[in-house]
């Protein structure tokens, strides 16, 4: 079955790439959960349009990838939660919370994609964590986190 990814899959490709799979992990996972689309001759333009979109989204180069691990390695993030009696959150710290509050503190205002945020564990107390952001295929930096009560 040939398709068109939407999301990035692992181990598939990324957004806007022609893949060729069994048709039952198409038609019973692949396209339910949206991550991917029937190809088509039509469906040209649909490549087209999420490769423009993804490449508007992603870092320019490596030396600009680079420039952008060492603002978020050297910036702490605060991130304010609810929090209850000895330090407890009230649920977790989501990916989108992280993503807003990178956003934040980021002088250059570059915007850093849930998808691209790695959290080994959830975060559910208060304190300094550390959190892994996919900045290019190659370069990741360590963020640290410091969840502060509201």
């Amino acid at each position: 079955m040939k398709l068109i990814l939407t999301q990035e899959v692992g181990g598939l490709g990324a957004p806007g790439d022609i893949i060729e799979v069994k048709d039952g992990y198409g038609r019973n996972f692949l396209i339910p959960r949206g991550f991917a689309i029937r190809w088509t001759k039509g469906g040209e333009r649909t490549v087209d349009s999420i490769k423009a979109a993804r490449s508007s989204r992603e870092v320019r180069d490596l030396d600009h990838a680079k420039q952008i691990k060492a603002q978020l390695e050297a910036t702490t993030v605060n991130l304010p939660v609810r929090a209850g009696e000895g330090g407890r959150l009230f649920g977790a710290v989501t990916l989108n919370d992280i993503a807003g509050a990178i956003a934040g503190a980021i002088a250059s205002g570059a915007q850093v994609d849930k998808r691209k945020i790695i959290v080994g564990n959830p975060i559910k107390s208060l304190g300094t964590h550390q959190v892994t952001v996919k900045v290019h295929d190659e370069i990741d930096a360590t963020v640290n986190l410091n969840v502060v009560a509201s």
